[in-house]
């Protein structure tokens, strides 16, 4: 997240900022599990699994060995499959048809 005007922040403080930004999304949606990954990504372009997907690539970007696994478990706050299980509902018809599919999320 870059900014062009000078930020009275430190890089340590903004990081820091983020990241609890982050965790806050997290905890919010875990929360909400009502809400499923379809409708994130028909609504918003991004879903938990996409979360997941940023956090492993900047574990990979660092040399962090941080595996698929638990990158999910970061975002779902449990295994993956057990998330599913207990909060993943079947898609609608609508919501299928409205889903953009696989892509650069």
């Amino acid at each position: 997240m870059t900014d062009s005007l000078p930020s009275p922040l430190s890089e340590q403080e903004r990081t820091e900022l983020e990241a609890a930004a982050f965790r806050r999304l997290v905890a919010h949606l875990a929360s909400r599990t009502d809400v499923q990954n379809i409708e994130l990504m028909n609504l918003a372009g991004f879903c938990r699994n996409c979360l997941s997907n940023w956090y492993l690539a900047a574990a990979q970007e660092r040399g962090l060995p941080v595996t698929k696994d638990q990158s999910r478990e970061a975002v779902y706050g449990m295994p993956y499959e057990d998330w599913k299980a207990k909060h993943q509902t079947e898609a609608t018809p609508e919501q299928k048809a409205a889903f953009p599919g696989p892509g650069p999320h």
